[in-house]
């Protein structure tokens, strides 16, 4: 079990099996999912969600770790953040994050990157984290840019969405220039 991460107003804690009903609340909505290849959820896909999410858990080596975004003020769970080990040898990661669109625009998601940053390059010991996001997605673009990632480029049609074929924006950060931001 991994300590809880935490920032000024959010708690990240590991996904709990019950967590389904708290995701269910967002993925069930057509506006967080629209440039994701899942979606809208069932509350059955939900559930098989959190239930992936806790057999990955157990994998030996761990690749995959997904926390319950919480407000610390009022303990609801918002969200979640996720970060995952693509590369071992090059010591390479990937985060993620969905919020409950009822607090987009507050910062939370800016909190959650933070968070799983620091987890990255400070527990893992990654050297470089990437993010990729649609580049319709505005909102996420300036979460990445505010963590102090740096757009590599754009891929072209890789994603496979309900619509068609979906660009990606690739962002990333190196340890020593998080380092240098955060230190």
């Amino acid at each position: 079990m991994i300590n809880n991460l935490e920032s000024k107003r959010v708690i990240l804690r590991e996904i709990e099996e019950n967590d389904w009903i708290d995701v269910h609340k967002y993925a069930s909505l057509e506006k967080v999912c629209q440039y994701q290849p899942w979606g809208p959820n069932s509350e059955q896909e939900s559930k098989e969600f959190v239930l992936q999410v806790l057999v990955d858990a157990k994998k030996e080596p761990r690749s995959r770790f997904v926390f319950a975004i919480i407000i610390k003020e009022s303990e609801k769970m918002i969200g979640a953040g996720e970060i995952n080990i693509r590369d071992y040898t090059n010591r390479t990661g990937e985060i993620g994050y969905i919020v409950n669109p009822q607090y987009w625009g507050e910062g939370f998601a800016t909190e959650v990157a933070e968070l799983l940053l620091s987890y990255g390059f400070t527990e893992l010991k990654l050297h470089r984290i990437f993010a990729t996001c649609d580049p319709r997605n505005i909102g996420s673009l300036k979460v990445l840019e505010k963590v102090g990632m740096s757009e590599e480029g754009r891929m072209r049609e890789v994603l496979l969405l309900k619509d068609g074929w979906r660009d990606s924006l690739l962002y990333s950060i190196l340890e020593r220039e998080w380092e240098s931001e955060y230190q």
